[in-house]
């Protein structure tokens, strides 16, 4: 984000909007960050304590905007100081003062770090519809896939400097292109042994048990399966049996937490269910929801078969 920003320059490499080359190392090109025009909300906000409301976004427009208090909802905050926000407040200011440049990007560093769990939910959706609105090149760095999926049209998954995946949010839950990325969408990724079969692979897992994969396969894998594509099953009649762990509700789904698979399943109408911690529990999936990853050589990722 600071290389973007301006503010540290790479060793190698070309960054441009457009047309318009911000960054070439190969033809010695690199604009101030004052020629960029970046919004830039740092994870701390980074408020100056000492002005109000309306003084911070000042400072960066250069002259009032009460359009945008007014269109974060933080008009009638204008004469505060941010020890007197509380956190959800004082990122608006902040957004606020990243708008008030009238940037042509916009980088979000981790926005909701900050603010509970009840105050990231509401400001990530307002944080959307605005975006979708502005329809201004954002990016957001975020270890919180959940915060991802609502923000970006894509979404760049790096480990250890390295670009495992660029996909928009339904593909990488649909076709994540390594372990770490199927991990990072919440999805069980689970050992085994792939032997081809007629309809694809049927793969013996680690632990005990078998799934049928669409995928044909041979040999050591790593299957992954999100949790609402498992349902359950009949023990006596599964070719895989866990035991529930925990059992709890969100937001109108139940969330099955097993020794080794985490499952999710609609409520009845009534917001009722028969499974209860300690039970064994049968598991089945469609073959074509068991994705398949095959280890790489020469690499500590599992690529997508």
């Amino acid at each position: 984000m600071r290389t973007v920003a301006g503010l540290e320059r790479p060793r190698a490499g070309r960054i441009a909007l457009g047309e318009e080359i911000w960054c070439d190392t190969e033809r010695r090109i690199h604009l101030s960050p004052e020629r960029r025009r970046v919004g830039y909300l740092p994870q701390d906000y980074g408020l100056f304590p000492h002005l109000d409301v309306a003084a911070n976004v000042r400072f960066a427009g250069k002259r009032d905007r009460p359009d945008l208090l007014e269109r974060l909802r933080i008009a009638h905050l204008a004469g505060a100081r941010p020890r007197q926000l509380s956190g959800g407040e004082r990122q608006r200011v902040a957004l606020a003062r990243a708008l008030a440049r009238e940037p042509r990007v916009l980088l979000l560093d981790e926005p909701f770090g900050a603010l509970d769990a009840v105050t990231r939910r509401q400001v990530r959706d307002e944080l959307a519809d605005l975006l979708t609105t502005l329809r201004l090149p954002t990016l957001l760095v975020t270890h919180a896939f959940d915060d991802a999926i609502v923000l970006a049209e894509r979404i760049a998954v790096i480990d250890r400097g390295h670009l495992d995946q660029l996909a928009r949010p339904r593909e990488l839950l649909r076709n994540p292109a390594t372990a770490m990325v199927a991990e990072l969408t919440g999805a069980n990724v689970l050992e085994g042994t792939a032997t081809p079969c007629p309809t694809g692979s049927t793969v013996r897992l680690t632990g005990g048990g078998e799934l049928i994969s669409s995928t044909p396969a041979s040999g050591p894998v790593k299957i992954v399966v999100q949790p609402w594509e498992l349902h359950p099953a009949d023990p006596d009649s599964s070719t895989v049996t866990d035991e529930v762990i925990k059992v709890r509700h969100d937001h109108g789904r139940l969330v099955i937490r097993l020794t080794r698979f985490t499952i999710q399943i609609d409520l009845d109408d009534n917001g009722r269910h028969a499974i209860s911690e300690g039970q064994p529990l049968g598991l089945r999936a469609e073959p074509a929801n068991v994705r398949v990853l095959r280890p790489q050589a020469g690499n500590d990722y599992d690529q997508v078969s």
